[in-house]
Formats: structure tokens, sequence, C-alpha cells
């Protein structure tokens, strides 16, 4: 499985099956809801990296705001804190951060 088709299944199970927990590689992973702003958010291990999977807010300014206000589902990733990537329907952006040994972004 490559990144990109873990940061989809993630979106998936999260934002399109709402399920309550998304699996990958053998390993599951429980969906929780932010306190304050209820966005829907997954911890998971990737590459051996924790990585972060988030709703994202409607209410901000940014274009991917635009499009889920618009009823797009968008989440972003975050790796440490940073944003590494996102998916909109189905379709992975990733950002300007450089790829390592193969699964590895930073």
């Amino acid at each position: 499985m490559t990144l990109e088709e873990a940061m989809v299944a993630v979106w998936r199970g999260a934002l399109v099956e709402d399920k309550a927990e998304v699996e990958l590689d053998g390993q599951k992973f429980h969906v929780r809801t932010t306190p304050k702003k209820h966005l829907r958010e997954i911890d998971f291990v990737f590459g051996g990296q924790t990585l972060r999977g988030l709703e994202q807010n409607p209410k901000t300014e940014s274009r991917w705001a635009q499009l889920a206000r618009q009823g797009h589902k968008v989440m972003q990733f975050l790796d440490a804190g940073r944003y590494v990537g996102n998916v909109v329907d189905g379709r992975v952006t990733l950002y300007g951060g450089k790829k390592k040994s193969g699964k590895k972004i930073l």
C-alpha cells in the first residue's frame, strides 16, 4: 500500500462510510471528533510514522474549506502538526514535503 492509497482509505472510512474505526494493514484506528468544532479526525500509523487525518473545517477561508462548503468531502493530513497533503472526493494532493525512503513524507 502506498501513502496515497492509505490516505484515500482513511478518508473513505472516516468521511464517506462514516465508520467508527478504519483498518489499514491489519491495524485498526479509531475515528473521533474534535471537541470544539466536531470535525472527524483519526491518528494512524503508516510507514513507521504517526499521521493524522482531519476533516476540513468548512468555516475557514481556504480553497479547501470552500470545497467543503460546496459539499465535497475534504480531509487534511498532518505529520507532527505539519500539513502534508489532503484528499478531496478520493483525489490525493501531496504538499511540497520531500519524500524520503519510499513511504515516508517529511
